[in-house]
């Protein structure tokens, strides 16, 4: 078995003496294990949110347990609860101070459509302003659910490399722009 075989499967073990991978998976392997949460918790979620930070669920164990309320300090944005326009432009402010790569979770029925109130000021949907990565159902969600979420998260950021990354951030961010153009009638 030659090295290029050896380094197209990352993770095989050879005996209990090491481990051949490319500096990529390496990379990849620890942002997924160290994804720092910036809650944006507006309603019944963030308690949910909190519950899931304690010790009965323990958040801890996936490598989120550092939520930090500065932007510039967060990659992952956790969505919780009910966004109406008028928060939306402070929502998408926060999400563009996120360091690079930056990942966004909606969290509840609210979040991810808008839940039960289908009023002029509720946004129906944060995919509308921000490309989410993973959606969180329930009304409000289990805990378990939300570290379900999490767990795709990092799946996808293990499986993803950082070009990859940039490109279908680029492209969401152009269906966000295309689909929330103006309607000129003619």
């Amino acid at each position: 078995m030659g090295l290029t075989e050896t380094l197209s499967k990352p993770g095989e073990m050879f005996g209990d003496m090491f481990q051949v991978a490319t500096l990529d998976n390496v990379v990849q392997w620890g942002q997924s294990f160290s994804l720092w949460p910036y809650p944006f918790a507006t309603a019944c979620c963030g308690i949910e949110y909190m519950s899931t930070s304690c010790a009965d669920y323990d958040i801890a164990r996936f490598g989120a347990e550092r939520p930090s309320f500065s932007p510039r300090q967060a990659d992952m944005i956790l969505v919780l609860g009910t966004i109406t326009y008028k928060m939306a432009p402070v929502l998408r402010q926060i999400y563009d101070q996120l360091a690079e790569p930056k990942f966004v979770i909606s969290v509840g029925a609210c979040a991810s459509s808008g839940g039960m109130f289908h009023t002029y000021g509720v946004l129906q949907g944060v995919d509308r302003i921000l490309p989410v990565d993973v959606y969180v159902p329930g009304c409000p969600p289990r805990p378990e659910a939300l570290l379900d979420a999490l767990v795709k998260l990092q799946k996808k950021v293990q499986n993803q490399g950082l070009e990859a990354r940039r490109q279908e951030v680029m492209r969401k961010i152009q269906e966000i722009n295309e689909r929330n153009k103006p309607l000129v009638v003619a």
